[in-house]
């Protein structure tokens, strides 16, 4: 294989990973979203409690915050999951009850929080300056990082894939129906004995621990992470590829993450081509423009998405 091929190779596996990190996103956003009708604007949030919560549990010992803990990858994305769910129950218990854009101020407000004690406090996320050094699941292992990048392709494949066949599991049984019933009329479901608050948190505990598993799996393929990852863009980025792919469907969940990260991408790549150095941080704001448009145009012409969703 010629340098030229091996390059782009290894840039397709390491866009796939990245892709198919924000389609797991996506699936938890669609579980609130799609199926519940639950309006979270705090995607970012629960996406750095994940990425932190592995980050100390896995890393080393930082000489200035939190962590020295060393213990398996696998261990820290349970630990991004567990502690992903619980902020989602403090969250949740009280936001709930609320409805539609007052619920989302509540969340926007959550995430901005996070990414705030992100920033400032030091001993237990390093600041400013993020933490670094976070293990690699079996780096050691491949001489290469075209090696590792195509092994990690695979385990986020297997992720993806079992996250999606549960969420399928859990929106085909009655516990999904019922979601859905709330989602429609509220008091309809209400008469027949359900409790939509109930359901309702346990629809926004479990997508925000799949976004917290997210959150663990970037940070143990990047290998570092810093509050600048988790700024509200990336919960613009999140809603359009839901949005785009189709709200409700699990399998435009993963189709929007792709299709929508890949225009990213895409427009990244060709400002850095073809906008002057000086002028390329006033050119990125035209990568927003692109994705505002593109969602506009999927609107209009597919309401639903490219798969559209129940």
């Amino acid at each position: 294989m010629t340098a030229d091929l091996l390059g782009l190779a290894g840039y397709l596996v390491f866009f796939l990973v990245i892709a198919l990190n924000y389609s797991l996103v996506c699936l938890g956003l669609n579980l609130q979203w799609g199926v519940t009708g639950l309006f979270n604007v705090g995607v970012a949030g629960f996406f750095a409690i994940g990425a932190y919560a592995t980050a100390i549990l896995t890393g080393p010992d930082y000489a200035s915050s939190l962590g020295g803990f060393g213990l398996p990858v696998p261990v820290g994305w349970i630990g991004a999951v567990v502690a992903s769910g619980i902020a989602a129950l403090v969250v949740g218990i009280p936001s709930l009850r609320l409805r539609q854009d007052y619920l989302a101020i509540t969340t926007f407000g959550i995430a901005v929080t996070v990414q705030l004690i992100a920033l400032n406090f030091e001993p237990l996320t390093g600041g400013a300056f993020g933490l670094g050094s976070i293990p690699r699941p079996l780096a050691g292992a491949f001489a290469t990082p075209f090696g590792f990048n195509l092994f990690y392709l695979g385990v986020s494949i297997l992720v993806v894939a079992g996250v999606y066949a549960l969420l399928e599991i859990l929106v085909r049984s009655p516990w999904g129906r019922v979601l859905r019933g709330i989602r429609e009329d509220e008091a309809a479901a209400q008469s027949l004995g359900k409790h939509p608050f109930a359901f309702r948190l346990q629809a926004f505990v479990i997508g925000s621990m799949v976004m917290g598993l997210a959150g663990g799996m970037y940070a143990s393929f990047v290998g570092f992470i810093a509050p600048e990852d988790f700024l509200p863009i990336l919960t613009f980025q999140v809603w359009t590829m839901l949005v785009v792919g189709g709200s409700g469907s699990n399998k435009g969940a993963i189709l929007g993450g792709i299709v929508v990260w890949a225009i990213w991408a895409a427009s990244g790549a060709l400002i850095d081509a073809t906008v002057p150095t000086e002028m390329q941080a006033q050119a990125a704001a035209l990568r927003i423009v692109l994705i505002g448009v593109l969602l506009s145009g999927v609107l209009v012409v597919r309401p639903k998405g490219l798969i559209g969703g129940a």
